[in-house]
């Protein structure tokens, strides 16, 4: 089995973009990751979903999607995808993301979000997406999330009442963010990942 050429590769992961060839795996993952998944988020689990969700980010207009693969093997791991992109003064994104269950709690997703950091905030004119901030919108009662974005040194900027439309109900979210200027402030220089430099 051959898979994309990687984007940006971290010591166990690497990032690809979403492609329709990779509907097969990505929709029996997102089967095999219900019960982990639910009630926080709803990836595509069939075809049918996974086709116009993937047409959505090859589009590119205002989105960005990232497939998470395991370097040793190719296995899919996660996704995470920027949403919600607006350049101008505000040069803002909205984070998206989840691990399949074989993947959860490895690790692994904490380092393909640092590679999406990287890439988001990486100028335009060296492939990044020339962003200044991301934000994370997580319902409270969602730990492995929230876990997630802090260690990833994202900052809690409030609580938005009934904010997205979730599992048939409008739910209440913690507003995270992270900007350029943080990541660069809590992380150390260390060797620069491949793919996009």
């Amino acid at each position: 089995m051959s898979f994309p050429s990687y984007l940006a590769t971290g010591r166990r992961v690497g990032l690809c973009p979403v492609t329709p060839a990779d509907g097969p795996e990505f929709t029996a993952r997102a089967r095999e990751s219900r019960a982990l998944h639910a009630p926080w988020l709803f990836p595509p689990a069939t075809i049918e979903e996974y086709e116009p969700y993937a047409a959505r980010l090859a589009g590119g207009e205002g989105r960005a999607g990232f497939l998470v693969r395991e370097l040793d093997g190719g296995a899919l791991a996660g996704f995470v995808n920027v949403n919600n992109i607006v350049h101008g003064a505000f040069r803002c994104g909205a984070l998206g993301y989840g691990a399949f269950a074989h993947a959860a709690g490895r690790g692994l997703m904490g380092e393909a979000l640092d590679l999406v950091l990287a890439r988001a905030f990486a100028p335009q004119e060296r492939g990044g997406l020339g962003l200044h901030r991301l934000e994370a919108n997580i319902q409270p009662g969602n730990t492995a999330s929230l876990a997630l974005v802090r260690g990833r040194g994202f900052r809690l900027e409030g609580l938005s009442p009934d904010f997205l439309h979730v599992d048939g109900a409008w739910r209440d979210h913690e507003r995270w963010a992270v900007t350029a200027d943080m990541c660069a402030d809590a992380r150390p220089p260390g060797p620069a990942t491949g793919g996009f430099a």
